[in-house]
This record gives structure tokens, sequence and C-alpha cells, in this order.
């Protein structure tokens, strides 16, 4: 990564404003199967924000780069709850791949449950078996396998802790 994209990226939720763009993201044809069985992912997303499957609250989100849209992620979780919170198809954009944004994004994102779900004391996510990439993404900033599994893949877990500021700093 040629310079720090911590200062430009932010996140949003995605809304009747921003839900197009979302489903113009998209990742390579051989990574598709580890982020989601439909294309375009953000519509799968989308879905499951009202029909909530196993009865979470899910919230969709979306990474920008400055004004430009350049991932996406969603959070499922039971309110009033500290363990359970879920990151699905957590992803960035083809063209903005292999630049840094995927750690950035994901520490920004880890940042904001904090501050925006007090109550969150751990977040874990499911990971494709073979897909070995995103899985050092997630064992970079803390997450830790399990040992359990959800559909066939392997879950890792971040612990979150309130002694920081911040991930970001």
């Amino acid at each position: 990564m040629s310079k720090d994209h911590r200062e430009e990226l932010t996140i949003r939720e995605v809304t009747r404003e921003n839900w197009r763009a979302a489903l113009r993201l998209g990742v390579h044809p051989d990574q598709q199967r580890f982020i989601a069985d439909v294309v375009p992912i953000a519509a799968l997303a989308l879905a499951k924000a009202y029909i909530r499957p196993r009865g979470l609250l899910w919230l969709p989100y979306a990474f920008y780069a400055n004004t430009e849209m350049i991932g996406f992620t969603e959070l499922a979780f039971e309110p009033d709850s500290s363990e359970s919170y879920w990151i699905f198809h957590f992803f960035i954009d083809v063209p903005y791949q292999g630049q840094g944004y995927g750690k950035q994004a994901l520490l920004l994102f880890l940042d904001f449950l904090k501050q925006q779900h007090p109550l969150c004391r751990s977040i874990s996510l499911a990971v494709h078996p073979e897909n070995v990439r995103a899985q050092r993404l997630y064992t970079s900033v803390g997450f830790q396998p399990t040992g359990d599994d959800l559909d066939g893949e392997p879950i890792y877990q971040f612990v979150v802790s309130r002694s920081e500021r911040t991930l970001l700093t």
C-alpha cells in the first residue's frame, strides 16, 4: 500500500439514497463463493435486512473512499445482547482490491461497532475454509478461530477491548 487510506475511509449505512450503488459492487468471480451465493451480493444483504434470518437485526453498510463507494459489509446482531454480533458479506469492490482498503475498512468497522454498540463484547464471522487471504486479514486485526463452524465455515471471533480509545489510533 503506497499511502495511508485511514483518513479518507468512512462508513455509511446503506439507505434508500445509496442502495443502487451498493448493487454495483462485486468481487472477482473466483472470490464470489467466499462472499455469497447471489449476485449482486448487496441484494442478498438487503433481503436479509428485511427478512431478519435467525431473528437478528441486519444492517447493511458501505465503505467510502472520499465520495466513492468501495466496499460493503453487513452487521447482524441481537439487540441488547453483548455476544450476538456478526459480520457478514465483508468485501472490497474489485477495482479497489489489493490497495490496503480491506484491512482499513475492517478496522474502521470494528471501531464503529465499539462506538455505536457499547454493549458489544465480541463479534464473530464465518470464513470459507479455502479463503486463506480473508483468514489472514481477520487474524491480523485480532480475530481468532473458535473451533466452531457456521454452515461448514470456521467461526472467528474478535473480543472487544474497552480499554483502548479506538482501534485506529
